[in-house]
């Protein structure tokens, strides 16, 4: 049993043929895949040594860290789809749909946190007219 192998596979699926357009790219994709599979190996290999940690358990921090990371970019993707886009916001449906969420999930899916992160990287207040105000006792620039 190679375990650091097995979670590299895991974490890195090979491209099946007929999976990979166009056809012809198939034994890059392979390539690649294989490349990749061997970096995250000697990657994860040398963290477990570092941390005297066993791999699958770092394995499993790292995949849960790159979930909320995730997470954290679709509440704020959402918050920029209402709160950013002009005088039509996307509607709740679609965003629904593609978040896999609920309409209702969507309508408290972000916070003013996320509204202040996104405002913050694309450098504009959001649109006033959909503009929350600051909740009592805190400052808003």
């Amino acid at each position: 049993m190679d375990l650091i192998g097995d979670i590299a596979a895991i974490h890195i699926p090979l491209p099946a043929p007929g999976n990979v357009t166009p056809r012809d790219c198939f034994p890059d994709a392979l390539e690649q895949a294989h490349k990749d599979r061997q970096e995250y190996t000697e990657s994860l290999d040398a963290l477990c040594d570092e941390l005297k940690e066993d791999p699958l358990l770092v394995a499993l921090g790292n995949a849960r860290a790159r979930k909320g990371a995730a997470e954290t970019e679709i509440r704020q993707l959402l918050a920029y789809a209402r709160e950013f886009h002009g005088d039509r916001p996307y509607k709740l449906e679609p965003l629904a749909e593609a978040s896999g969420m609920s309409v209702s999930g969507i309508r408290t899916a972000y916070k003013d946190g996320e509204i202040d992160t996104v405002a913050l990287r694309v450098g504009r207040k959001p649109d006033s007219r959909r503009f929350r105000p600051p909740a009592a006792g805190t400052t808003r620039s």
